[in-house]
């Protein structure tokens, strides 16, 4: 456990005068307040601080939906933010500054049931009942856009070291920062779009890949516009050009050990167990992989995006990509979510159907090969648009794992940007993107 003599010692040697203390809201936005370092210091780092638990249902653009927890009539209550000494940030881009996560709490003082960290938490908690400890890592890609959120490039130039090489500075700023921050960058490339960027990080326990991810996604932000430059998570912002997801790779360990290790040619009876609450769960997952109704236009044949449930080895067609034979490494890359994806609920849900996987003994059923979008077989298909994500994860068994009070808020933010996205006069199963579309959630998101 980190003291506050560790970090005073640690905020004072690196000449930090401002630290931000940290959560994030339900579209994965970091949200929280800046206090002067001997404030936070002699106060804010034992005492907490609040915020007003309006953010959880706050849509991207900050409007406030309709909630039976949340509401004018309850007042908005406090939540009340405990800070969490060990995740202790300290900036290179913005010296001077430190960022440190917190716990967020009802007014009775428990976890408050709506925040993505709580939601998190329960399902580390959930595998840690199991005897395992979950390990994750997420790769992330976004897109690097001129100021007027035009290309980059006009181009593709997959993983070139050629092509565009004066963007290097930017991506440079941007690695050495997240390595600053605690990050651990392991390296990156031009995915296959034009000015789409992956930049791989390296994996950790769950809550920390969490942190790390929605860190990640604000570093980057923050980098590219100190270059005159945007840069968009949005999953789908141009109808031709290749969507940005989130893969998510999970793991369990136990005494130390991947107790996937022994996964030989094909997956052990526990990274069975785990692969099929996964593929068991996958519709109910989508609304968590996208979250918003352009998050689903990424869902289609050739996109690199997973259409149906089905899984296999080093197969990028399948939805849950397999590595066995690599011991320690063994691991499920999880192919469908959208780089909007929240990654406290992402990583969630994945957690809390794998452990259901594990407590049903589950099997995974036969594996994948071959072009799967070409012939998909009896592979059931994926939710293709907002209305079957809603559908399938509204009264699902892994809406009840994450909470009653959290899944009933969340499903009234889907259904209300659903309706805000066709009052607009878009069309949820089309394949066209729209200025409308782009307005919304290429800033935001």
């Amino acid at each position: 456990m980190t003291t506050l003599a560790e970090i005073s010692s640690m905020l004072r040697g690196s000449a930090v005068h401002t630290v931000e203390v940290a959560i994030v809201d339900t579209y994965g936005h970091l949200r929280g307040k800046r206090f002067p370092v001997d404030h936070f210091l002699g106060s804010i780092a034992e005492g907490g601080c609040h915020l007003a638990d309006a953010i959880y249902i706050f849509d991207l653009h900050n409007d406030l939906v309709d909630s039976p927890y949340i509401n004018m009539g309850k007042g908005f209550l406090d939540t009340h933010l405990v800070p969490d000494l060990g995740t202790m940030r300290l900036f290179g881009h913005r010296p001077g500054y430190a960022l440190v996560f917190a716990a967020s709490l009802d007014p009775s003082h428990r976890p408050h049931p709506i925040a993505p960290r709580t939601v998190l938490a329960r399902q580390i908690q959930r595998c840690e009942a199991l005897g395992f400890d979950p390990v994750v890592a997420t790769e992330m890609e976004f897109y690097l856009c001129e100021d007027d959120w035009s290309h980059v490039q006009s181009h593709i130039q997959y993983s070139s070291l050629t092509d565009r090489a004066d963007l290097e500075d930017v991506l440079r700023d941007m690695r050495t920062a997240m390595i600053d921050a605690g990050i651990p960058v392991e390296s990156s490339n031009p995915e296959y779009g034009p000015g789409q960027i992956e930049i791989n990080v390296a994996h950790a326990d769950a809550m920390t890949t969490a942190d790390n991810t929605a860190l990640y996604k604000s570093i980057v932000k923050e980098v590219a516009a100190a270059w005159g430059l945007k840069a968009t998570f949005m999953p789908k912002p141009w109808t031709e050009p290749s969507g940005s997801g989130m893969h998510v790779h999970t793991s369990l360990t136990a005494g130390g050990g991947n107790v996937f290790a022994s996964s030989q040619d094909a997956p052990d009876a526990t990274m069975s167990h785990w692969l099929a609450g996964q593929l068991d769960n996958a519709a109910a997952l989508s609304l968590l992989g996208s979250p918003v109704p352009n998050g689903y236009k990424r869902v289609r044949p050739y996109t690199f995006a997973p259409t149906h449930v089905h899984w296999g080895l080093d197969n990028r067609s399948v939805m849950c990509r397999c590595t066995v034979g690599a011991g320690n490494a063994n691991r499920v890359e999880y192919r469908a979510p959208g780089s909007d994806a929240n990654p406290y609920l992402m990583i969630a849900g994945l957690l809390a159907a794998g452990a259901n996987g594990l407590e049903r003994e589950l099997d995974p059923g036969p594996m994948s090969d071959g072009d799967k979008y070409d012939d998909p077989g009896d592979a059931v298909p994926l939710p293709a648009n907002a209305a079957d994500g809603i559908a399938a994860y509204e009264g699902s068994a892994l809406a009840a794992a994450l909470g009653e009070e959290f899944s009933t808020n969340f499903l009234l933010m889907a259904k209300a940007e659903m309706e805000n996205f066709v009052d607009a006069g878009c069309d949820p199963a089309g394949d066209d993107v729209s200025d409308w579309e782009r307005e919304r959630y290429l800033e935001f998101t």
